[in-house]
């Protein structure tokens, strides 16, 4: 019987344990929670995420579930979580969403995750920022939906009403750009630059080079009208460095997630577009980088000796170090493991033997070219030289050397 006592006294606590943490609404339409939002008269919040984000994840393991935060979210806030991506496995709830997100992708231009998007008890947008945190950060981000004063929308009215002189335009830009709003980003300084007399100074540049991030804006427009200007200015392939840039984040990168993928197809349709940017050094990294992610090794090979061929000069240690240590996790190929070793050898050598990562590298493969005694002294050096977290995993390595393992 006491037992019994104590385990319904004990039930409250668990009760309350589990309530703790913020409450996120669940089997409400978009316009259902602005009308709950509206009824109870407080804020909305829409924590808009995606099953792939790390932060996002992160967010909802660690920090929603915390006390502190739940009591400020639910005091102030309607909070829905938003999911932004699509998979098989979605549920029906996250299915009747479909055509909200889109609505809200489109009119938010919402391309960073997580993206937090703030709305007042009327149902106006009022605030967004962007990015995982601590809880006193999250707190201190949102606690700016508030205040009128701090409201990011509302600022961005206010100051952008009427005639803003150039350096108020120069402040939105900055703003918008914190808030990873892009679109907005963009029209103001597209704004900025219809003010200035000389759009090609060097001080005119480089804020293009900074903030111009789509190729609707007027910096990209710019750029690409005349880019022996810019280079006179800026330096020679900096027009070109730019253009490309923003042509891959445009046209290639958004669909590298898609299943079936042609990279191929991809970066021929983006030549075709802009032909007079060459963008063939950024793709010939990116197709090595993506033969290596979804590990086709037949055509990995040949793109990273393309690659080599052509940039080798200015390849990092590091680059090459990544390159030999997935040949050697990777491939079986006496010469394609003999490829790999020139490579980590180089890295070696032009770090002057004192990165251990790099020795350990060079080391493995040249015990898997049976190398041995070469193997052992090179791995004797990663280990003398490690960190102490490094050390017992390089001095492992070298045992198994040393036994012919």
């Amino acid at each position: 019987m006491k037992k019994i006592v104590l385990l319904f006294l004990f039930i409250p606590l668990l009760g309350s344990a589990q309530n703790t943490g913020t409450h996120f609404e669940h089997g409400l339409s978009l316009q259902q929670v602005k009308e709950k939002a509206k009824k109870e008269n407080k804020y909305l919040f829409l924590d808009c995420f995606t099953t792939w984000c790390g932060p996002c994840k992160y967010m909802s393991i660690n920090i929603f579930p915390q006390e502190k935060v739940g009591d400020f979210f639910n005091k102030n806030f309607v909070n829905v979580k938003v999911q932004f991506d699509k998979t098989k496995d979605d549920s029906e709830e996250v299915k009747s969403w479909y055509a909200d997100v889109e609505s809200l992708r489109k009119e938010f231009n919402v391309r960073a995750y997580p993206t937090f998007l703030i709305f007042s008890p009327q149902g106006e947008p009022v605030h967004r920022f962007v990015g995982g945190g601590e809880a006193d950060d999250l707190i201190a981000s949102a606690q700016k939906a508030l205040n009128p004063e701090t409201q990011y929308y509302t600022v961005l009215k206010k100051q952008g009403a009427g005639n803003p002189s150039p350096e108020t335009l120069k402040e939105l830009v900055a703003l918008a750009e914190a808030a990873y709003d892009e679109g907005n980003a963009s029209k103001f300084a597209s704004a900025y630059l219809a003010t200035q007399k000389d759009p090609y100074s060097k001080a005119n540049l480089e804020f293009i080079s900074q903030n111009a991030k789509n190729s609707k804006s007027k910096g990209f427009e710019l750029m690409l009208k005349d880019p022996k200007k810019v280079d006179a200015v800026l330096g020679k392939g900096k027009a070109n460095e730019f253009l490309a840039s923003v042509i891959l984040s445009e046209n290639i990168y958004p669909q590298l997630r898609k299943p079936n993928v042609n990279i191929d197809s991809l970066i021929a349709a983006a030549t075709a577009k802009y032909p007079t940017v060459d963008i063939s050094k950024s793709t010939s990294l990116l197709k090595l980088q993506f033969y290596q992610r979804t590990k086709k090794w037949d055509k990995f090979q040949p793109a990273v000796l393309t690659y080599l061929k052509k940039y080798g000069t200015e390849v990092t240690a590091e680059v090459l170090n990544s390159f030999a240590r997935t040949f050697f996790n990777n491939c079986k190929d006496p010469n394609c493991l003999a490829t790999a070793m020139a490579w980590s050898k180089r890295s070696v050598e032009e770090t002057q033997e004192k990165e251990p990562s790099f020795l350990d590298t060079y080391a493995n493969l040249l015990y898997k070219m049976e190398k041995k005694e070469e193997a052992i002294a090179m791995q004797q050096k990663a280990v003398d030289l490690a960190s102490a977290d490094q050390k017992d995993e390089y001095q492992a390595t070298l045992d198994q050397m040393k036994k012919g393992k």
